[in-house]
């Protein structure tokens, strides 16, 4: 919920997570929430999300996580998945080249059912996995650049990037929200605890970071 008092702003984004099966889309969501990793991990059946906060020029910001399975039996969920989302981490696996080709896919599906601005992250996750690795850094960079998309390499194994994965995107949404509402006092009118609509056409977001995996 927002408020017009000073310093007393609440917001609460949407952000999903997308991508085929078996990337680790659930690993990377229980890294960041509750620092776990399952192993085992089995597919996500239905629909998960966590509700995680964070102080962003001393408003408190919170965001709704959503998980869905990536296999298609699932796609029935997909329009109630998609709405309202602000933001997106559309996940691959470094060693599955497939799921690489299909970020594309993932993408348009995304274009299709969202009925906002959604600030976009690629996400290439299992970079520990370095030794059969199938697609490169720069790969990953150029698909982002070419796509307009953040970038960033990830290891729900051990951490690496997942919280400043998160993050970024959390900041890049509250970012967006504050210039809009600076700029028009209407807009403040768009904001809700379950919704918070984006408009314009998200240029900004595509004064791409990229992030490799580890730093050489």
């Amino acid at each position: 919920m927002s408020s017009d008092e000073e310093g007393g702003e609440e917001y609460l984004f949407k952000i999903v997570i997308i991508g085929d099966s078996a990337v680790g889309k659930s690993n990377l969501l229980s890294r960041y929430a509750r620092n776990e990793f399952n192993p085992h991990s089995k597919a996500t059946i239905g629909v998960e999300f966590q509700t995680q906060s964070m102080d962003i020029d001393g408003k408190e910001v919170k965001a709704q996580i959503w998980d869905t399975a990536g296999q298609e039996r699932f796609r029935a969920v997909t329009s109630a998945y998609y709405r309202g989302a602000v933001g997106a981490l559309v996940v691959y696996d470094i060693s599955r080249r497939t799921t690489f080709e299909n970020v594309g896919r993932w993408l348009d599906e995304l274009k299709t059912h969202s009925d906002t601005t959604v600030a976009r992250m690629l996400v290439g996750n299992k970079c520990d996995l370095e030794n059969i690795r199938d697609v490169s850094v720069e790969e990953g960079k150029s698909l982002a650049e070419s796509e307009g998309l953040f970038f960033m390499e990830t290891s729900a194994l051990n951490s690496t990037n997942v919280k400043t994965a998160f993050e970024l995107v959390i900041k890049e949404i509250y970012n967006s929200v504050s210039r809009k509402v600076l700029n028009s006092d209407a807009y403040k009118a768009e904001l809700s605890v379950n919704r918070v609509t984006l408009v314009g056409n998200g240029t900004d977001s595509k004064s791409n970071q990229g992030f490799s995996c580890c730093s050489r």
